[in-house]
C-alpha cells in the first residue's frame, strides 16, 4: 500500500483487512473500523481528506473512503455543519479534478461509487447549497474523457435516485424528487442537453463507450424532459448518423426507443414516428434481410414494435375522440409499417421475431374494431397467420429429452406466438381455419417424408384451434356447420393417417394431446375408438421408448377413458389384460426399471377403475374384475409388510414403506370410480375392499416408518368411509387404537379429520365408539401439547398450534352433530377437563382462528345444556367462565379489532353471550348489571345500554355495538 504522505493518520493495520486476500482477523477489524468511523461525529473528514489529496493508491482503501463518505451524506447529512457539508463539495470537486489529470482511470468500480456519492450529494443539496451543481463541474470537467464518464455515471445514478419508477420512495422522498426535477427543467436542462450534444458530436469516432453512456443517459432523461430539446432535426440527424457507427448503433437505438416511448399527444406522436420513420428508411434500415448483425436487429425490432405500438395508441385516442379523418392518416400511417413488421415476425432468430409480436397484436386488435376488413388488411391478416405457423415450428437444435434454458426460452415464446393465434380468431376465425386446414392436409398427406418439425406443428395447430375457435361441450362437432365438419375432417384425417406411427416424441405427444383435447370428436364418431385404444396401448403410448411420453400418455389415457368409457364396453377385458403388467407393484429388488412412475401407475388404477364399474357388465363380473385388479395389490403388500421390520438397513426400509404407501394408494385410486349413481355396493364391490382394508390394516402397528405407512392407510380410510359407507365402521375402533399408540403432534392432527369425518357422516350409529375413544383421543392431544418445546423452535409451536385447531374442530363436529351425549357421558371430571380447554382456547392462545372455533362451541353447549333442564353444574360454569371468557379475550392486546380474522372471532363471541340471553334470560341480565360488569369498573350507563341492545332481537345490531364497546374499553 504506497503512500504519497501521512497527514491523515487512518488505522493503517485496520486498512490491511480490506484486501480481499487479507485473513479473517484483519477483515473483521477493517470493519469495525468502518463501523467507528461511520459513528464518529468528524472521524469521517480523513476518508474525505485521503480522496481529496489522493494519499492512498490502494483500490480497495479508495473504495472504502468512498463508502464512509456516504454514509455521512446518507444517514447524517442533516446533522453536519455547514463546514462539513461545504468539506463534502469540496472533496467531491478536488478529487474530479485529480481524475482530469491521471493518466490511467480509476476501476469501474470507484467510478460508479464516486457517481454514487456525487449523486447522493446532488439530492440533499441542489435545491438549497448547491444549485451550481451541473454548472461547476461541467466548467470543471470541459470535454476531458476522464471527467466526462464521472459526469454521466453521475447523471445515470441521480436518475436511479430521483426518477426510477422501479424504486420505491416515501411520500416526502417523491415531493422533493419533484421539486428536483421541476427546478432542472427550469435552470439547466437545456445546458444538459447541449452537454449531451457536444459530447456525442465529440467522441462517437473516438470514445465509443462515452458515446454509448451518453446515449443511455439521454435514453433515461428523455422521458421526463421537453422533448423538443432531443426531437429536433440536429440531435435526431445526430442520432440516426451513430445508428450507422457498429459500436454505437444498440444504444442509438435504445436511445431512438426511449423518444419514442415518450407519452405525447397523438398527432404529435404520429408526427414524430413518421419523420424517423422516414429518415430510417431513406437509411436504408427497413432492408432487414441484409442486416446479418442479430444483436442490432433485435435492438431495432424492439424499436419498430414501440412505434408500431404509438400508432396504434395514437389511432385508438383519435379513434375515440371521433377525429375520423386524422384517425385514418395515423392508420394509413400504421398500416405502411405492416411490411417491416412481417419481415421481423418471421424473422429466423426468436428474439427478433418476439420483439415485435406487442406490436402485431394490437395492430389485430385495430383490425378486430373495424367493421369491414379491405383485401389489403385482409392479405395483412393471412401474412401474419403464416408468419405464426411458421415460427411456431421446432429447430433442429431443440433437446426433447433435456430441456434447457433455451428450449424453455422457446417454450414461452410459443405462448406469445399463441396469443397471436387467438386473436387472429377473433379478427377472421373462417381464414384461420381455412389457412390451418390447408397446411394440416398439406403435412399429413406426406408425414412419412415430411420432417418432424412441420408434422408437429400441423398436429399443433389442431390442437390450438380448439381454444383459439370457441366452443363449449364439444360444439366444435355440433354446433356451426364449417366448423364442425372442417374440424371433423381434420381429424378424422388425424387419426386415419397412421401418423401416429411418426417416430419422434413430439410428433407423438402432439398426437395424444390432439386426441384427448378433440375427445368429443369421437362420441360423434365411435368408429375411430379402436385404433386410438391401440395408438394409446402400444408401442406409440404406454410403452414408448421415451418415459416422458409414457409419463404424458398415462394421464391422457385416464381423461380418454373418463370421457369415452360409454363406448369402451367391447373393449373392457381387452383394455385390462393389455394393462396388465403396467398395474403391477414394482418391488425395488427386480432390478429392472418400471415403465411407469408410482405416479404415472396411478392413473392406470384409476382407468382401470373407471372401466370396471362404468362397464355394462353384471355385479358379480364386476366383483370379479376388481378382484383381479386388487388381490396383485394385497398379495405383494402382505409379502412387504412382513419383510420391512425385518429390514435393517434404513434406506432400504425407506423404499419398501414407500412401495406399501404405493399399493395403498393404488388401491385407493381405483375406488375414484364410484359415485352416487354407481356406487360400491351396486357395483358388488365391497367386500373387495373390505377385503383390503383388512390387509392394509396392521400396516398401523409396524414398528418402523410408521409415518408413511400411517399416512397411507389413513387417506385410504378416508376414501373409504366414503365408498363403503356404514360397512367401514368395524374397522375404526382397532384404526383408531393403533393410530393413537406413540403420537406425533402431526399424526394427531392428520387423525382428528378422519374422526370428524366419521362422526359428520355416521352421527348416531358411531356414538358408542366415540364416547369409547373420546378421552384417550383427547388425553393423547393433551399430552402431546403438554410436552417442553425449544424456545426458538418456529415448527414445534406451529405443530402444536395446527393440532389444537385440530383439537376444537373436532369438538366443535361431535358437538355440532347432536351428539352432546358423547361429552356428557365422559364423567363430571373429564367434562370440566375438556370445558377449561375451550375457555383456555378462547381466551389465552392469541389464534383468532382456534378462539372463533371456541366460541362456536361455547355457544352450541349452551343451547344444549344451559336451559333449565340441562347438564347438572353448567350454570355455574356458564357465569363463572364462559361470561367472563366472552369480555376477557377482546380486552387482551392482542385481540386485533383492525384484523379481520379477529373481528369474526367477536361476531361469535358475541353470538355466545345472545345465546346465553337465550336460555337464561333475566337471570343473565341481572348478573351482568349487579355483578359481573361493576366487576370490570364498567360504568352504569354503558352496563345499563350494553344490557338493553343484548335483549333487542337484531343481532347485527348487537355485533357493531360489542364491537364498538370493546374498541373505546382498549383505547
Amino acid at each position: 500500500m504506497a503512500c504519497q504522505s501521512a497527514p491523515v493518520i487512518m488505522d493503517e493495520q485496520a486498512l490491511l483487512g480490506l484486501n480481499p486476500n487479507a485473513d479473517a482477523c484483519y477483515r473483521q477489524r477493517a470493519l469495525a473500523y468502518f463501523e467507528q468511523l461511520k459513528e464518529s461525529q468528524d472521524a469521517w473528514e480523513m476518508c474525505a481528506e485521503a480522496l481529496a489529496k489522493g494519499f492512498y493508491s490502494d483500490d480497495h482503501v479508495k473504495f472504502f473512503c468512498f463508502q464512509v463518505l456516504e454514509h455521512q451524506i446518507k444517514y447524517r447529512h442533516g446533522g453536519l455543519t455547514a463546514a462539513q457539508q461545504q468539506l463534502i463539495r469540496e472533496t467531491l470537486m478536488k478529487w474530479l479534478q485529480t481524475q482530469l489529470m491521471n493518466v490511467h482511470q480509476e476501476k469501474p468500480f470507484i467510478r460508479n461509487k464516486a457517481a454514487q456519492v456525487f449523486a447522493l450529494t446532488f439530492v440533499r443539496e441542489y435545491l438549497t447549497h448547491w444549485p451550481k451543481f451541473f454548472f461547476d463541474i461541467l466548467t470543471l470537467i470541459g470535454l476531458n474523457p476522464h471527467g466526462v464518464d464521472i459526469y454521466l455515471r453521475t447523471l445515470m445514478a441521480i436518475d436511479a435516485e430521483v426518477v426510477d419508477r422501479d424504486i420505491m420512495h416515501s411520500v416526502e422522498d417523491t415531493r422533493r424528487n419533484t421539486l428536483i426535477k421541476d427546478t432542472m427543467r427550469e435552470q439547466c436542462i437545456p445546458s444538459l442537453v447541449e452537454s449531451w450534444f457536444q459530447i456525442l458530436q465529440a467522441y462517437q469516432q473516438s470514445h465509443s463507450e462515452l458515446t454509448c453512456q451518453c446515449l443511455e443517459v439521454v435514453g433515461a432523461y428523455v422521458s421526463w424532459i421537453d422533448l423538443n430539446l432531443i426531437a429536433n432535426d440536429r440531435f435526431v440527424n445526430l442520432l440516426l448518423s451513430q445508428m450507422s457507427v457498429e459500436d454505437l448503433r444498440e444504444e442509438a437505438c435504445d436511445c431512438l426507443f426511449e423518444i419514442v416511448n415518450k407519452g405525447m399527444d397523438p398527432v404529435d406522436k404520429t408526427k414524430l414516428v413518421e419523420l424517423l420513420c422516414q429518415v430510417l428508411q431513406s437509411a436504408g434500415f427497413f432492408n432487414v434481410e441484409r442486416e446479418e448483425d442479430v444483436d442490432f436487429l433485435a435492438k431495432f425490432s424492439r424499436l419498430v414494435n414501440g412505434m408500431g405500438q404509438s400508432l396504434v395508441l395514437s389511432w385508438t385516442k383519435l379513434h375515440k375522440a371521433g377525429n375520423v379523418k386524422v384517425a385514418t392518416e395515423t392508420l394509413r400511417a400504421l398500416e405502411a409499417k405492416v411490411p417491416l413488421m412481417l419481415q421481423l415476425l418471421v424473422h429466423e432468430d426468436d428474439d427478433i421475431s418476439a420483439n415485435i409480436v406487442g406490436f402485431c397484436y394490437e395492430y389485430l386488435h385495430v383490425l378486430k374494431q373495424l367493421p369491414l376488413l379491405t383485401d389489403q388488411q385482409k392479405a395483412n391478416v393471412e401474412a401474419i397467420m403464416l408468419a405464426v405457423m411458421k415460427k411456431l415450428t421446432y429447430d433442429d437444435e431443440y433437446n426433447f429429452e433435456n430441456e434447457g434454458e433455451d428450449e424453455a426460452m422457446f417454450v414461452e415464446y410459443r405462448k406469445q406466438l399463441k396469443m397471436l393465434l387467438d386473436r387472429l380468431a377473433q379478427v377472421s376465425p373462417e381464414l384461420l381455419l381455412e389457412a390451418v386446414r390447408r397446411v394440416f392436409n398439406n403435412t399429413l398427406q406426406s408425414w412419412q417424408t415430411a420432417p418432424f418439425m412441420e408434422v408437429e406443428v400441423a398436429i399443433r395447430l389442431l390442437y390450438m384451434l380448439g381454444e383459439a375457435l370457441p366452443a363449449s361441450h364439444g360444439a366444435h362437432f355440433t354446433g356451426d356447420a364449417t366448423k364442425a365438419s372442417t374440424l371433423q375432417e381434420m381429424m378424422r384425417t388425424l387419426v386415419n393417417s397412421g401418423v401416429s406411427e411418426y417416430q419422434h416424441s413430439s410428433v407423438t405427444l402432439e398426437f395424444f394431446e390432439t386426441v384427448v383435447r378433440y375427445d368429443k370428436f369421437f362420441i360423434v364418431e365411435p368408429q375411430h375408438i379402436p385404433n386410438v385404444l391401440m395408438a394409446f396401448l402400444d408401442h406409440r403410448g404406454l410403452r414408448h421408448s421415451s418415459p416422458k411420453v409414457r409419463s404424458r400418455v398415462a394421464y391422457l389415457f385416464s381423461r380418454f377413458v373418463k370421457t369415452l368409457h360409454k363406448h369402451m364396453n367391447a373393449f373392457i377385458e381387452d383394455i385390462l389384460s393389455r394393462i396388465q403388467d403396467l398395474l403391477e407393484l414394482a418391488p425395488p429388488e427386480n432390478g429392472f426399471p418400471a415403465l411407469l412412475t408410482s405416479d404415472d401407475q396411478l392413473f392406470i388404477f384409476e382407468t382401470a377403475g373407471v372401466l370396471i364399474v362404468y362397464g355394462e357388465s353384471p355385479a358379480e363380473r364386476k366383483q370379479a374384475l376388481m378382484r383381479s385388479l386388487l388381490t396383485p395389490l394385497m398379495d405383494g403388500f402382505r409379502l412387504l409388510l412382513a419383510n420391512l421390520p425385518q429390514e435393517a438397513d434404513e434406506e432400504r426400509q425407506l423404499v419398501l414403506a414407500d412401495c406399501l404407501s404405493h399399493a395403498v394408494g393404488f388401491a385407493s385410486r381405483t375406488s375414484k370410480a364410484f359415485s352416487n349413481k354407481q356406487t360400491v355396493k351396486q357395483c358388488g364391490c365391497s367386500e373387495v375392499y373390505r377385503d383390503c382394508l383388512q390387509c392394509f390394516l396392521p400396516a398401523l402397528s409396524c414398528p418402523v416408518q410408521r409415518g408413511a405407512l400411517r399416512g397411507a392407510v389413513r387417506s385410504f380410510l378416508h376414501r373409504m368411509i366414503i365408498c363403503l359407507e356404514e360397512e367401514v365402521l368395524p374397522f375404526i375402533p382397532s384404526a383408531s387404537e393403533h393410530m393413537l399408540k406413540d403420537c406425533e403432534p402431526k399424526d394427531l392432527q392428520e387423525f382428528i379429520p378422519l374422526i370428524s369425518q366419521i362422526t359428520a357422516k355416521f352421527k348416531g350409529q358411531v356414538s358408542p365408539f366415540l364416547q369409547q375413544v373420546f378421552m384417550p383421543l383427547v388425553l393423547a392431544i393433551f399430552e402431546v401439547l403438554g410436552r417442553p418445546a425449544e424456545e426458538n423452535d418456529q415448527t414445534a409451536a406451529l405443530d402444536k398450534q395446527m393440532l389444537r385447531r385440530s383439537y376444537f374442530s373436532f369438538i366443535q363436529t361431535v358437538t355440532g352433530s347432536g351428539m352432546n351425549e358423547v361429552m356428557a357421558n365422559q364423567g363430571a371430571e373429564n367434562v370440566e377437563r375438556v370445558l377449561f380447554t375451550i375457555i383456555q382456547g378462547a381466551v389465552d392462545f392469541p389464534d383468532p382462528i382456534a378462539q372463533k372455533t371456541c366460541f362456536i362451541i361455547l355457544t352450541k353447549l349452551v343451547e344444549l345444556w344451559g336451559g333449565k333442564d340441562g347438564l347438572v353444574g353448567f350454570t355455574d360454569f356458564i357465569y363463572k367462565h364462559i361470561v367472563p371468557a366472552c369480555f376477557l379475550a377482546p380486552l387482551k392486546p392482542t385481540f386485533d379489532l383492525s384484523d379481520a380474522q379477529t373481528v369474526l372471532t367477536l361476531s361469535e363471541c358475541t353470538l355466545t353471550l345472545k345465546m346465553i340471553h337465550l336460555k337464561r334470560g333475566p337471570e343473565f341480565i341481572q348478573f351482568l348489571q349487579q355483578e359481573y360488569l361493576p366487576s370490570l369498573q364498567v360504568s352504569p350507563d354503558i352496563t345499563q345500554e350494553l344490557c338493553q341492545v343484548l335483549q333487542q332481537p337484531d343481532v347485527k345490531v348487537l355485533k357493531n355495538y360489542m364491537k364498538a364497546f370493546f374498541q373505546r374499553a382498549k383505547l
